[in-house]
């Protein structure tokens, strides 16, 4: 059986984060609004590091143009990793192969 995930919007993150940086205990904090502490101090977190582009939705996460140009740098270096291991495994199968008769 699988849990469904709550999702909470944006204005009570907020609140929530906002109520955490006046009180000094978290966790009664977090059981007043029925949450995790975790998921508080994850929130919070996001908030410091992003705090103009913190909690987009969906869970996608608004990146930077930096952000997005390393990104796009990551995964164009995994696919070129991915073509060198293919090749170097053909260049090994076909090392194999040389000097032996092939039948045609």
């Amino acid at each position: 059986m699988s849990r469904l995930r709550k999702t909470y919007p944006e204005e009570f993150k907020l609140m929530s984060v906002e109520l955490s940086n006046t009180r000094n205990d978290l966790t009664a904090l977090a059981k007043e609004f029925d949450i995790q502490p975790s998921l508080l101090y994850r929130w919070r977190k996001e908030y410091l590091s992003k705090a103009g582009s913190s909690f987009p939705g969906n869970g996608k996460v608004i990146l930077t143009e930096a952000e997005q140009e390393v990104a796009r740098l990551k995964k164009e270096l995994r696919e070129t990793q991915m073509e060198r291991d293919i090749l170097k495994k053909a260049v090994s199968i076909f090392s194999k192969n040389e000097g032996k008769y092939s039948g045609s």
